[in-house]
């Protein structure tokens, strides 16, 4: 073979070769830098999900996308601060979790868009309607006031006998309006309801040991960043505790966790992923409506129950997506 047509031939193959590459590896090309700031209190190995589906939707870190990291496992009383930063840096976009972020940021910027997840962006006030959230705020409302109401009725089903609940909240997340629903719904089945309240990680072992002091049978998990962020602790001390948890994500029981309910970790955050990229291709905040998931998960760890001294009926373990035994 002549060494033109092999040059040529090798030019026709890194061609082909180029058509079949995923289309987050020739996003790059031609593309500018995007750069986006973070706010969340939790760790960014959490977040993993997130950053490799923003790959497969075109934008990776290092190459064509800057992610200003230093909102990573931000303390609430930081936010104020961080987000300053953040702004002043004038990314492409902002992501934030939870409700008290989110605030921090609108309170900071009008005009630089946000895109979260969070409880209830409705009923939180954050936007005006999930179809036109208005403004510059967007992303995903994961249904954690209804899905904490009904984590509530599984833990009373799958624990009849326990006459005295307790609710782990967190202060920043969930309204009064939220924890006098808890409270209505579990006195209409006979069933006393606590509510402990933490800000900080560090007053989460204490409002534990004080729900167990005061008598809870077992604890519903309330929606959180920041419980969520600190769940090994929770399930490290539950179990010491002997009380019986019910968690956000079914995700959670892989981990120690009793039972978990609601949407897979994993699936909210590509959710999450793909609302970014597309603000990162010009869609304005304003119109691009809030989502929500739309499947959801009971999971159960069998060995945790038995740690704990809890035997299951057969006919409650039927229900379960997901049984680890």
């Amino acid at each position: 073979m002549r060494r033109r047509e092999f040059v040529s031939l090798l030019g026709g193959a890194a061609a082909a070769s180029s058509l079949l590459r995923p289309t987050a590896a020739r996003a790059q090309q031609g593309e500018r830098m995007r750069r986006i700031g973070v706010l969340v209190p939790l760790p960014a190995v959490i977040w993993t999900p997130f950053f490799e589906e923003l790959a497969r939707q075109g934008f990776i870190e290092g190459q064509n996308l800057a992610v200003d990291r230093r909102g990573f496992d931000a303390s609430y009383d930081r936010f104020s601060t961080i987000v300053a930063q953040l702004v002043s840096a004038n990314p492409d976009a902002i992501m934030c979790g939870g409700d008290a972020a989110i605030r921090a940021a609108q309170a900071a910027t009008m005009a630089i868009p946000i895109v979260a997840i969070t409880d209830d962006m409705v009923g939180a006030g954050l936007v005006r309607s999930l179809a036109h959230p208005g403004g510059n705020t967007t992303g995903i409302s994961v249904l954690a006031a209804d899905l904490d109401g009904k984590r509530q009725e599984v833990l009373m089903d799958f624990l009849p006998a326990a006459r005295h609940l307790a609710a782990l909240s967190d202060a920043q997340n969930n309204t009064p309006a939220q924890l006098q629903a808890l409270l209505d719904a579990a006195r209409s089945r006979g069933v006393e309801l606590s509510i402990h309240r933490v800000e900080r990680s560090e007053e989460i072992v204490p409002a534990l040991d004080a729900a167990k002091a005061g008598g809870a049978a077992a604890l519903n998990v309330l929606a959180s960043p920041l419980l969520h962020g600190n769940r090994r602790t929770i399930i490290m001390r539950t179990l010491e505790l002997r009380l019986p948890a019910i968690y956000q994500w079914p995700d959670t029981t892989k981990e120690g966790g009793l039972l978990g309910y609601g949407p897979r970790f994993p699936e909210v955050f590509r959710l999450l992923a793909r609302q970014l990229a597309r603000t990162l291709r010009g869609a304005n905040p304003a119109d691009l409506p809030v989502e929500q998931p739309t499947k959801f998960e009971l999971a159960v760890n069998e060995r945790t129950a038995k740690a704990t001294g809890i035997h299951f009926d057969p006919t409650l373990l039927a229900r379960a997506d997901e049984v680890i035994e």
